[in-house]
């Protein structure tokens, strides 16, 4: 067996690449009048010209379906202080926008209140990448917010910038 057809360990991978900090975000869209979301911690700038975006949601979520079928979305940059708002949005099913305070943005996608930023987006493509996607949006909107600085999420946990 070569080196690029190698069997790697999944616990391995996600050990090795837990060393990779990330910041982390939660995608939104509006369904009628329900607000839809999921935690996603695989969101990159991919180009200035046009402006795209691009995030990676798991082929088991429920939400990314629907929110693929509305096509406009709102990705929320959180701040340190939502740790447990990023909990309540990693999880599947049950109304993760219970006691979570949001407004409808520009393109009508909930924007989250207290998020560091906010990027407003409509789908482009979606590309398979085992077990999960990749999806490329088109940038339609920025919003920067003040805050004390982004969740991070390191080694499996999440945690914060120490300010020099």
């Amino acid at each position: 067996m070569t080196a690029e057809h190698a069997v790697l360990d999944p616990r391995t991978m996600r050990d090795v690449m837990g060393n990779f900090c990330t910041g982390v975000t939660v995608i939104t869209a509006l369904d009628g009048d329900a607000p839809l979301g999921f935690a996603c911690q695989s969101f990159t700038s991919v180009s200035l010209d046009p402006p795209l975006v691009s995030f990676c949601p798991a082929r088991t979520s429920t939400t990314w379906p629907r929110i693929r079928e509305i096509g406009t979305l709102a990705i929320n940059v959180l701040a340190e202080s939502q740790r447990t708002l990023c909990a309540a949005f990693a999880v599947s099913g049950g109304n993760k926008f219970r006691g979570v305070d949001w407004v409808p943005g520009d393109n009508g996608a909930p924007a989250l209140d207290g998020a560091l930023a906010r990027v407003e987006a409509t789908v482009e493509t979606e590309h398979d990448a085992g077990d999960h996607t990749i999806v490329v949006a088109r940038v339609t909107g920025l919003t920067a917010l003040p805050s004390n600085g982004p969740l991070l999420f390191y080694r499996g946990t999440y945690g914060h910038f120490d300010r020099l």
